[in-house]
């Protein structure tokens, strides 16, 4: 490949990953083309993108990026998976998809996430925290359980008085005498 062809190949890639903080390496060697259009439309539905790359070229298009650590130890053909929602939504789905056995070689390799490097083991971890959704779910929650709380002592013990004034009120309202 000409030095040319090369440039354009990775002023293409850099035009790709522009924007994405966080990428999955996963292997796709030896699927068969049916499986790789289903896995593409798969991701295509969940706005992942996934393209095969050559380690060098990748490694110039990321030169300088926070997605530079993941190629940096890497051989062998590669898939690289980047979009989604967030770094956590997309460790999500590599692992859905790698346990799912009509994709068999599709396999996490590593990725990066916060500029940060993962292991193949870290993207299986990184997978089992709670998405964005749900950590914004209980972080409200969190916040919202004060007040209530606060409210409950408040307001508490001014039922409890109120409960009790009432109970006393038609009690005296029983032993009136009669005219």
């Amino acid at each position: 490949m000409s030095k040319y062809v090369k440039e354009l190949i990775t002023q293409d890639l850099k035009n790709r990953l522009d924007g994405a903080d966080s990428a999955m390496l996963v292997n796709v060697v030896g699927m068969p083309n049916e499986q790789n259009v289903a896995l593409r439309r798969q991701l295509r539905e969940k706005k992942i993108h996934l393209m095969l790359v050559k380690n060098s070229l990748a490694r110039r298009a990321t030169e300088g990026t926070c997605l530079a650590p993941a190629f940096e130890e890497t051989e062998g053909s590669l898939a690289v998976l980047w979009g989604g929602e967030d770094a956590v939504f997309l460790a999500k789905e590599v692992m859905r998809l790698a346990a799912l056995k009509e994709f068999a070689p599709f396999a996490p390799r590593g990725g990066v996430m916060d500029g940060q490097r993962l292991s193949p083991e870290e993207v299986q971890q990184v997978s089992k925290w709670p998405s964005r959704e749900e950590q914004l779910s209980i972080l409200s929650g969190q916040i919202l359980s004060v007040g209530a709380n606060l409210s409950a002592a408040l307001l508490g013990p001014g039922k409890k008085l109120n409960s009790q004034l009432k109970k006393k009120g038609e009690g005296a309202e029983d032993e009136a005498p009669a005219a």
